[in-house]
């Protein structure tokens, strides 16, 4: 249980030592079995600062939904349709194809692509992007967005952002950043800076804002932030711990850990009144809330039956129940976007791993085979799951396929990163 308690500050006293660059890179470390094949041709055309298909390869690849030809294997470099002879891209076994061309259009770019279906031999998805040189990258996680969608029916989330937590130093020097950037780890900027702890960020349900814990004041503090302007509000400063802030799904109420009557307990703060409602009432541990995604329940973490495990709080009626039974440690619950499935930390023979419970079977398993995996944070489309881990000495962000088949890791170029949050949908 000692472990458990110290989880969220340790993960920044300890493991942070130097600072993160600007940007992170991607390293995939797990393809899937079952990717689809797809070969995306070099856009023809102005030659551009960014590589557009091969951002949207990189995007597709790390999915884990998709398995991208090597260029090297590329047949031929057509641009439009029309040039398109399909019994040679059967050869190489693409089952999908994406073409596209770019020309001037004043100061921006005007970027045309084409999806095809292969052994259909037809046109998916057509459609032309205008960009200015700067939103280029912003252009291609569209255009991934869209082929993702057009061929899994889920709707693609490489156009969202997250944030994570770097710091700088070692030992009383320690400099802390919060970050945001995008969903690939690219276009990274600094939004506060401290010489203290910053600890659980969480975005809000229209992605305008960040929910974080700080200890500036040399005590913990919550703080909701602006991402575009970084004004900001103090939500919660009690004596005692004020931790693990998570919003509701309409943005009116902020959940979190509060010891302000002793035991850590969780509360709800209308944001709105700053009025607060205790929920829980245990002599337990409770913390890490999470809202399902309809906002009538949230999950939590508590210690009231020997260890640490997930609970279900009802909203309406009060009542708690008990979701996890495997093993004695299972922590830091999140919801799955359709709410079936529940993401955590559980402690297994190897370590701690992020795991997926289904909800009507209480069936768990393990995604990860790391062992000091935290910190869980799902895609808003519910396909990939972020989470903290190591690499070495180093803390890095991980990501793994809600199937358990993909991975990849965000490693810094310097120092550990930590705490990621993913963003919802940002349109």
């Amino acid at each position: 249980m000692k472990r458990y308690l110290g989880l969220w500050l340790a993960a920044c006293l300890l493991l942070f030592v130097q600072q993160a660059q600007a940007n992170l890179t991607i390293e995939i470390t797990r393809g899937s079995d079952r990717a689809i094949p797809i070969a995306i041709v070099p856009f023809g055309g102005e030659s551009l600062p960014v590589d557009l298909a091969q951002v949207i390869g990189d995007n597709l690849e790390r999915s884990g939904q998709f398995d991208p030809l090597p260029r090297r294997s590329l047949i031929s470099q057509p641009s439009r349709s029309e040039a398109v002879n399909y019994r040679d891209w059967r050869a190489v076994s693409a089952d999908y194809l994406v073409v596209g061309e770019i020309e001037p259009q004043g100061s921006d770019y005007r970027v045309r692509f084409e999806l095809l279906d292969v052994y259909g031999q037809r046109r998916l998805l057509g459609e032309v992007v205008t960009a200015d040189p700067q939103r280029l990258r912003a252009a291609a996680h569209y255009i991934s967005d869209q082929i993702f969608e057009a061929i899994t029916g889920i709707r693609g989330a490489f156009s969202t952002r997250i944030a994570y937590v770097t710091a700088q130093g070692a030992g009383d020097n320690i400099r802390f950043g919060l970050h945001i950037a995008d969903a690939d780890g690219r276009n990274s900027q600094q939004i506060l800076a401290s010489d203290q702890p910053i600890m659980s960020p969480a975005w809000s349900p229209d992605g305008s804002k960040l929910a974080y814990v700080s200890f500036e004041t040399e005590r913990p503090a919550i703080y909701i932030q602006d991402v575009t302007t970084g004004q900001r509000v103090r939500a919660s400063s009690f004596t005692g711990i004020n931790s693990a802030p998570a919003w509701s799904p309409d943005g009116r109420q902020l959940a979190m850990s509060l010891s302000r009557d002793g035991q850590p307990e969780i509360y709800l703060m209308d944001i709105a009144s700053r009025d607060f409602r205790r929920l829980t009432n245990n002599s337990a541990i409770d913390t890490e809330p999470s809202f399902a995604p309809d906002g009538r329940s949230l999950v939590f973490t508590s210690d009231r039956s020997g260890g640490p495990q997930l609970y279900r709080y009802d909203l309406a009626s009060g009542q708690v129940e008990r979701l996890t039974f495997t093993g004695n440690y299972n922590a830091r619950g999140r919801f799955s976007p359709d709410g079936e499935a529940l993401y955590m930390i559980h402690r297994g023979n190897r370590g701690y791993q992020v795991a997926r419970q289904d909800l009507e079977s209480g069936r768990l398993v393990a995604l990860t085979e790391g062992r000091w995996d935290e910190s869980p944070s799902v895609a808003p489309n519910g396909s990939m799951v972020l989470f903290a881990t190591q690499q070495g000495n180093a803390g890095v962000l991980g990501a793994v396929s809600a199937d358990g088949r993909a991975s990849f890791r965000l490693p810094a170029a310097q120092g550990d990163v930590r705490e990621p949050a993913w963003s919802p949908f940002l349109n």
